[in-house]
């Protein structure tokens, strides 16, 4: 894991801090660890009526204000929001689902995906980036897709071309990192598989068939978007089950997972919009 952080650190500084086009930061990112995750895992919220609060107290603990934080609500669901502005034009989202169903404490599905898109924040809260990112805790996924599916038909279609990327972290923790290939966009998954090879990181895909996520919302809108997800060939009797516990997961696997997570949306807010097009 040494030379893993190793990479991953010189990583976000060349791409976070070098670029001539940023300002120097005030703080240096505070890169998670595989102990970060182990930590996170001892315990996990399991009732449903607790996760929203949940999300927004890890967020909170991650460096985020109360001000920061913004509750979107619509018909059948409430989004929890975090915006980053960026010193240029384009916008990144990166996010995943606090929402559970009735069995299990919902620790892969999809607590894995709340507290990486949350130590992701951490990193980044005090790097300038070229491009806006919103951080999202999207409600209602499981019931079909309500959260993500309201925030995407809400971008005005004038707007669309300035939405670069969605990253979707979905059930880490039982594997290594893949990209779920029929919720997914090709550019951003070759994109994915293109810097874990840079990160000599494992990767690799799958299709679960009938299956959607919260990036499919943004992949019919034409945005770019993928899923990241780390389920193995026995998810299914894990997921939506009573055996999805703390217990479960994987938190080494969530790491790689973060690592990836990051280093594709540090690469997207390097690129232009029309790259991953």
């Amino acid at each position: 894991m040494k030379s893993f952080r190793k990479v991953t650190y010189l990583l976000v500084l060349l791409l976070a801090l070098s670029a001539a086009s940023y300002t120097q930061s005030p703080e240096a990112p505070r890169l998670a660890t595989p102990e970060t995750f182990k930590n996170e895992f001892a315990s996990v919220p399991c009732a449903e009526n607790e996760r929203m609060d949940a999300a927004r107290s890890l967020f909170e603990k991650m460096g985020a204000t109360d001000a920061e934080l913004k509750i979107e609500r619509y018909k059948r669901a409430e989004n929890l929001v975090l915006r980053k502005p960026g010193v240029g034009a384009g916008t990144i989202v990166i996010g995943a689902h606090y929402d559970k169903v009735e069995k299990g404490c919902g620790a892969v599905d999809n607590w894995t995906g709340v507290v990486t898109v949350a130590n992701v924040y951490r990193t980044l809260r005090a790097v300038p980036l070229k491009k806006t990112i919103l951080f999202v805790a999207f409600g209602n996924e499981e019931e079909g897709l309500f959260g993500s599916h309201a925030m995407a038909d809400a971008i005005d279609k004038t707007e669309l071309d300035q939405y670069c990327a969605m990253i979707n972290v979905d059930s880490l923790g039982l594997a290594t990192p893949q990209g779920l290939d029929n919720t997914s966009s090709r550019k951003m998954i070759q994109l994915a598989e293109s810097l874990a090879k840079e990160l000599k990181m494992p990767f690799s895909h799958a299709s679960v068939s009938g299956s959607d996520a919260d990036s499919s919302s943004f992949v019919k809108r034409k945005i770019p978007a993928l899923t990241l997800h780390g389920m193995s060939r026995d998810w299914s009797t894990i997921l939506h089950t009573r055996n999805d516990q703390a217990s479960r997961v994987n938190t080494d696997d969530v790491y790689l997972g973060y690592r990836l997570a990051l280093a594709m949306l540090l690469r997207v807010d390097q690129s232009d919009c029309a790259d991953f097009r």
